[in-house]
C-alpha cells in the first residue's frame, strides 16, 4: 500500500458564527476523528495541503459532525473551508486485523474471478448497513447494459485479496 493520506471527513460548511465546521464522515465516526489531534487539510485547489488542529468535534446526530479547528476562528473562515478533506497518515491509523481492510485499500485493485478470468476493478466500496459492498467495472466495459456490478465483501464472495487483486467467487461474477 502507499503513502496516499487516508481521508477521513469533508468540510460542508461552516456551523454557527465561532468558526464550528460541518462535518461528512467516512470513517468510523466521531470517536476515530476525535483521537486524531493533527490532521491533513486536502484543499479544495488541487494539490493543496496544509496541517489542521482539531480543538474539539461532537455527533451532529445527522450521521456527520460538528468541529472546532484552530485555523478557523470565525464564519468566514469556516465557510472558506468547505470542501476541504481531512486526513491521516497511513502511520496514525490503527494496525489492521487478519480480514481487515482501509477502503482506499480496495479502490482500483483488479477483480478477477476464482478461476483467474478477469473481471474487471474495483471503483467504489459502499456500506449501506449490513456489511461493505464493492463496486466492480466490468472489462470490457459493455457498450449496452450496466457498466459495473456489485459485491458483498464477505468471505463467500471475496474469496481473498491483496495489494494487486482482489479474486471473486464465480456464483458472484455478472457478465
Amino acid at each position: 500500500m502507499d503513502d496516499t493520506p487516508i481521508e477521513l471527513a469533508a468540510i460542508t460548511g461552516a456551523h454557527g458564527i465561532h468558526g464550528e465546521v460541518r462535518l461528512k464522515l467516512f470513517g468510523e465516526g466521531v470517536d476515530a476523528l476525535s483521537k486524531h489531534k493533527t490532521l491533513i487539510a486536502l484543499g479544495p485547489k488541487k494539490g493543496a495541503r496544509r496541517s489542521v488542529t482539531l480543538k474539539k468535534i461532537r455527533p451532529d446526530n445527522k450521521g456527520g459532525a460538528v468541529a472546532r479547528l484552530a485555523e478557523a476562528g470565525n464564519r468566514g473562515e469556516a465557510e472558506r473551508m468547505r470542501g476541504t478533506v481531512l486526513a491521516v497518515s497511513r502511520e496514525a491509523l490503527p494496525d489492521l486485523d487478519e480480514g481487515e481492510y482501509y477502503h482506499i485499500d480496495l479502490i482500483g485493485l483488479r477483480a478477477v474471478s476464482d478461476s483467474g478470468e478477469t473481471v474487471g476493478r474495483v471503483i467504489a466500496v459502499q456500506n449501506f448497513g449490513a456489511s461493505d459492498i464493492i463496486e466492480i467495472e466490468k472489462d470490457p466495459v459493455p457498450a449496452k447494459g450496466m457498466k459495473s456490478f456489485m459485491v458483498p465483501m464477505t468471505k463467500q464472495a471475496v474469496i481473498e485479496w491483496d495489494a494487486q487483486r482482489l479474486v471473486i467467487a464465480a456464483d458472484f461474477v455478472e457478465d
